[in-house]
Formats: C-alpha cells, structure tokens, sequence
C-alpha cells in the first residue's frame, strides 16, 4: 500500500511561497476590517490637546508673536552659537529699531558655520514680523485750549512706556490747508512707522478721499465759551511756565490789543470776539471744505457725521479723567496706566503750569451775546457730551450729569469755573442776580 506522503503533518509545514503569501494577506484582510475603537481617555487625550493648541495659537496673536524668551532662546541659537554658544550676547544687536520689520541687522561676532553644520536661521528664516495692535494708527487733531498740552504732556511719557511712535507737530497757525498740503500731510503722516499716533492742530483730514487708509481719530472738546475766554487770556498773557512766553508767541500784538477789556471787545464787535473766529471748535470735525469755516447747519451736521464715521472718541474736558479711563479702556497699547501717571504728584506739578493766567469771566450781557454767536457751537457741544455720555454707559462708568447750556444756572457755574478779579467781585455779584431771566426771554 503506498502512503501519501503530501498529505502527512511532517510535509504539511513545508508550504510553497504562494501559500504563506495568500494566509497572511488573508490575515491582514481580516484586521483591516475590524473597526478601530477608541478608549474614552484616548478621545479625552486628543480634545485636549487641540483645545491646547487652539488656545496656545490665540494667545500667540493677541500678544503680537511669540514670548519674549522663545525669542531669546532663538537668537542665542541660530545667530550667536559661536563655539556651541560661548559668545557673549551683549555684542550683538538682534533687533533692528524698526518695530514693525524687525529685521536682522549685522552682528559683529555672528558665528559662521562650517560646511555641513547650519543654524536655526538657515533652516528656518528670520522671525516673522511683529503683529501689530488694532488699531496702529491714531491721529489726534486736537482742538486749541481743550486740554491738548495736558494730553500730550501725557503721550511723551506713554510713547516712551509703552513704545509707540509719537510724532507731535508744533505748527499752531496752519489748520486749513491746500490740496496739495493735505496729500503731503497725509501721506507723512501714513509712512510713520506703526503703532503711531500723530497729533497737530488741523481741521479734519478725510484719507479715503485721496485713496489713503484712514486712520483712527480722538479728540477733546470743552464748554465754547471757556473755550474763548481760555484763548483770549491764553494769547495775551500765556500760562504758569513762563511770564514772558505770550510776548515770543505774539510778538506783534500792540498794548491796546493785548490789554483790550473783553467785555468791550464782545459788546463792540470786534473781529476776535465775533464770527466767524468764535466759530472754532466745529471746523475741527467738520474738515477741509470752504464751507466748514462758515457758521451754519452744514457745519454743524457734516462735523456730527464724521464724529460718528470716523472718531473712536472725542470727550470732555470736564471730565477729563472719564476721559482718559475710557482711552485706557479702548487704547489700551497707548493709553494703559494712564490715569496713575496723571494722579501723580510729579505730573500734577507740570500739569498745573499750563493754566492760562489772567483769565477772568466777562459781564452777563457780555456773555449773553457771546451765546448767541456760538449757538452752533454749543449745539455741537452738548451733541459730543451726550455721545460721550453713551459711550460711558455702554463701557459701565456712571456718568456725571453736567447741566445742559440751556439751563437757567448755566452762567452761574461758568463764573464758578472761572478765576474772578477780587477788583470784580461786587459787580459780578450783581450781574448773576439776573442770570435766570436772560434765558428766558432769549
């Protein structure tokens, strides 16, 4: 009897190549069809590594790049590994003062690498700029004795804290300019290099106008009239810092203008004391247009428009330092600890040197034709005091209602805030004892 030898256990583990080829991918056909499962700390595990990287990536773009010290780390590796790290760092200059580029410039004891060793930066570039704050740029077109010395007292020590590039123009006499003067300001002003903020006396400039990207606009207005009577006294007699600085900034005044009683200089007309020069705060808003210099209704509606397109905020002086809290609130990149500097002894000191000298309130009729003549802008006034007023509610800050220009106690709270003559006291006395009847009949 012959046996069959191919089918006995000792020739069964002697299988032909194609056969053991065959199993496996019958085993492999089996497990990939098996579905994949997942333990629950598995899944856990995973979520919390995205949620990690999504939050590690936002807080990588609001704080404008990566930390300080992956930076350093950075630079100490890839630029001054000379001898594996042994250069000293202070010899090197990492970043360019260029806040925006950020760009490498020369190092005296760079390490150069020899062939076949690189550096971080040869592998991976230079660092990518720096991502700027929103927004980066900021004009303040402030407006003539509205608190703009004390504000910009307050940018010098801010810029230098928290460095942002201030560009303050010391042109006082050049508000209105030409079509060509606006281009060239406009376009000085967009090459400074961000985050800036640029602030001069001047009218309203509309970037888009020219194709030009419009910049963030803040501003601070006060009270018309001790608006004027501030300048008036301001022109004459100058402030605190100095008895002399009124003759180098109006050099060619005459005595008889310089000492000119205002009560006669608004009661007979002249041309300081009427419009359209008492027609000032407006043109600040309104612009560049022939017709924003005459007192009207156009004014007045196109200044309000371009407070609500184009001003993140315009305040109050009397209320400077929900000024300045809201400033903090919205700027912070610019205005962030702002209000401790300006409750500091050091700068109450400077800060109290800007006050005009001299100055004092003119008789009731006196500022009862004044009235008349800025109706316009008291209008626009109390406009940008209600404004800010919602702007106080809207971020949470009780607001200190101040009583309207309308009001029957008006002119008595302007003498109040207002330095008195002892010489004047008497007659003042009796002028307000009819300052609720003016209004009354007006």
């Amino acid at each position: 009897m012959m046996k069959n030898f191919n089918s006995s256990p000792l020739h069964s583990n002697h299988q032909t190549p194609n056969h053991i080829k065959e199993r496996n991918n019958r085993k492999y056909s089996l497990l990939a069809a098996l579905p994949l499962r997942f333990s629950l700390r598995g899944y856990g595990f995973c979520m919390a590594t995205l949620f990690f990287f999504c939050f590690g990536s936002l807080f990588y773009q609001l704080n404008g790049g990566p930390p300080k010290i992956l930076l350093d780390i950075r630079q100490y590796l890839g630029e001054c590994g000379k001898n594996h790290w042994s250069v000293k760092m202070a010899s090197c200059s990492f970043i360019h003062k260029d806040r925006l580029t950020r760009q490498l410039v020369s190092c005296p004891h760079v390490y150069k690498p020899r062939r076949g060793e690189s550096t971080y930066l040869d592998d991976h570039g230079p660092p990518a700029p720096r991502v700027l704050p929103f927004p980066s740029q900021v004009v303040y077109n402030r407006v003539g004795k509205c608190g703009s010395r004390t504000v910009v007292i307050l940018l010098r020590l801010l810029a230098e804290k928290h460095q942002f590039n201030l560009v303050s123009s010391d042109i006082h006499n050049k508000t209105r300019l030409t079509k060509h003067e606006q281009v060239d300001l406009m376009k000085n002003i967009s090459n400074i290099p961000q985050p800036y903020l640029f602030t001069r006396h001047v009218h309203f400039l509309n970037f888009t106008r020219f194709r030009i990207e419009q910049p963030v606009y803040i501003n601070i207005i006060r009270d018309p009239i001790n608006r004027f009577l501030s300048n008036y006294f301001f022109r004459r007699f100058g402030d605190w810092r100095g008895e002399q600085n009124h003759l180098i900034r109006t050099p060619g005044m005459k005595d008889d203008e310089r000492y000119l009683d205002i009560n006669v200089c608004i009661l007979e007309n002249y041309p300081e004391c009427s419009n359209p020069r008492v027609f000032y705060i407006i043109p600040y808003f309104c612009g560049q247009h022939p017709q924003c210099r005459e007192p009207g209704a156009w004014a007045l509606e196109r200044a309000k428009q371009n407070v609500l397109e184009n001003y993140l905020l315009v305040g109050i002086l009397e209320e400077l330092e929900d000024v300045l809290l809201l400033l903090e609130r919205l700027l912070p990149h610019y205005f962030t600890g702002v209000l401790n500097i300006y409750k500091s002894p050091d700068y109450r000191k400077m800060g109290n040197m800007t006050g005009t000298v001299r100055k004092h309130t003119p008789t009731l009729e006196a500022l009862q034709v004044l009235y008349h003549r800025m109706r316009y802008e008291y209008e626009f006034y109390n406009f940008i005091r209600d404004q800010f007023h919602l702007m106080k509610k809207k971020i949470g800050l009780r607001s200190v209602s101040q009583p309207t220009a309308y009001s029957p106690a008006f002119l008595r709270e302007l003498a109040l805030r207002t330095p008195e003559p002892l010489d004047e006291d008497e007659e003042l006395e009796a002028d307000l004892e009819d300052a609720n009847s003016w209004l009354v009949h007006s």
